[in-house]
């Protein structure tokens, strides 16, 4: 006896009646897909994740040494977790709902999500931990670095050599610059699998030092994230090194809170971008702002990795909304997501911050996206 054949016997209706049996598994389908309130659910942690990030960073609520890394940067995954979950939701409940319209046997309905309705991000499983747990981890990590201390009987002002060697025995690397992973990116699963990239170990070093009343500096030079203590003279280690034994071209900055989050969004964009774009070597955001005859074509990309690049972007634009660069790359982002009209939305505005020159070819561009704006609506209105 089939497996379609056992539960139509065991649900009283007869094995031979396919009109019945039809009906069976469409009453099955409906009383085992995932349900409306899961998806809601993911919604709702998505927003509430969002709205929270952009209270802990909020220049009218918060003064930049209230912000805490760990804390914002652990909302930014939160609800990339929850968009990824809420996807992989909606894939399996069609799937699902395909087999079993097709009246294939031993299908079978979808896992529950395992995750809790309520709109709070901390209900949302960041590889096997919450928001809060792995806070407490890097708690337990200071924690570790303090008995080093205080078994060698030693100054603070020396404790880089006791962090480093704690985040030896934990394992913690480098992971390959080449790399595209946006595992690397995200402050849980770089301390779950100890594999992060420069900036992301950086902001756990400097979030571990807070934790023991040590202030530490951060610096950006090109795609890094350089740290050390404050009471050091940034230049003369710059020159140390770099090896160059000459200063740096420009006066470094201490990088405020907010500015190190900033940094770390850049990354986020910059790898889904990578991993969006993989099957178009050479593409850059600003590829379609050369000149070229005719309307620009949108190539072929991944679409989560693209819109988890627009969600970073998003946030990017929270923390510095008069940045005509960044709103400039934002902008763009739409485009190739095929969201013209806020694509243009986005360019219009960046506009009036850009310079004059950026600001004629982002004329031009706008220009062709307005019809191409029009151009997609007359073919939505085609299917109607």
């Amino acid at each position: 006896m089939t497996a379609a054949h056992s539960l139509a016997v065991g649900c009283g209706f007869a094995a031979g009646d396919p009109c019945r049996r039809i009906g069976n598994w469409r009453r099955i389908r409906r009383s085992f897909c995932p349900p409306a309130a899961a998806l809601q659910g993911l919604e709702g942690v998505r927003a509430s994740a969002r709205k929270r990030f952009a209270e802990e960073i909020s220049y009218s609520k918060c003064k930049d040494e209230d912000i805490s890394l760990a804390k914002a940067l652990l909302l930014v995954a939160a609800e990339d977790e929850a968009f990824v979950a809420y996807n992989r939701e909606k894939d399996a409940k069609s799937l699902y709902q395909e087999r079993a319209d097709s009246g294939a046997s031993g299908v079978e309905p979808p896992p529950d999500a395992g995750i809790a309705l309520q709109s709070c991000p901390d209900t949302i499983p960041l590889s096997g931990k919450t928001v809060s747990e792995w806070i407490a981890e890097l708690d337990f990590i200071s924690k570790q670095v303090e008995a080093e201390l205080e078994s060698d009987s030693l100054s603070r002002d020396i404790i880089g050599s006791h962090l480093v060697k704690v985040f030896q025995s934990r394992g913690f690397e480098l992971c390959p610059a080449q790399e595209a992973d946006p595992k690397c990116s995200y402050l849980h699963t770089v301390l779950s699998s100890g594999c992060g990239s420069s900036i992301m170990l950086g902001i756990i070093y400097i979030e571990v030092y807070k934790r023991l009343g040590i202030t530490l500096g951060g610096y950006r030079i090109g795609d890094d994230l350089w740290i050390w203590p404050q009471t050091w003279d940034p230049e003369e280690l710059f020159k140390v090194s770099s090896g160059s034994g000459s200063p740096p071209s420009r006066r470094l900055e201490i990088a405020t809170n907010r500015d190190i989050i900033g940094i770390a969004l850049s990354d986020l964009v910059s790898v889904h971008w990578k991993r969006a774009s993989r099957m178009n070597r050479g593409l850059r955001l600003t590829s379609p702002l050369r000149p070229a005859s005719g309307p620009p074509k949108v190539p072929l990309l991944r679409p989560m990795d693209l819109t988890l690049a627009v969600m970073a972007s998003e946030r990017l634009l929270v923390l510095q909304p008069h940045n005509w660069y960044l709103r400039r790359d934002h902008g763009m982002l739409l485009f190739y997501s095929k969201r013209y009209g806020e694509a243009v939305q986005e360019l219009s505005i960046c506009m009036a911050f850009a310079p004059v020159e950026e600001a004629e070819v982002l004329e031009h561009f706008v220009e062709k996206l307005h019809l191409m704006r029009i151009e997609s609506s007359w073919k939505s209105l085609a299917f109607l």
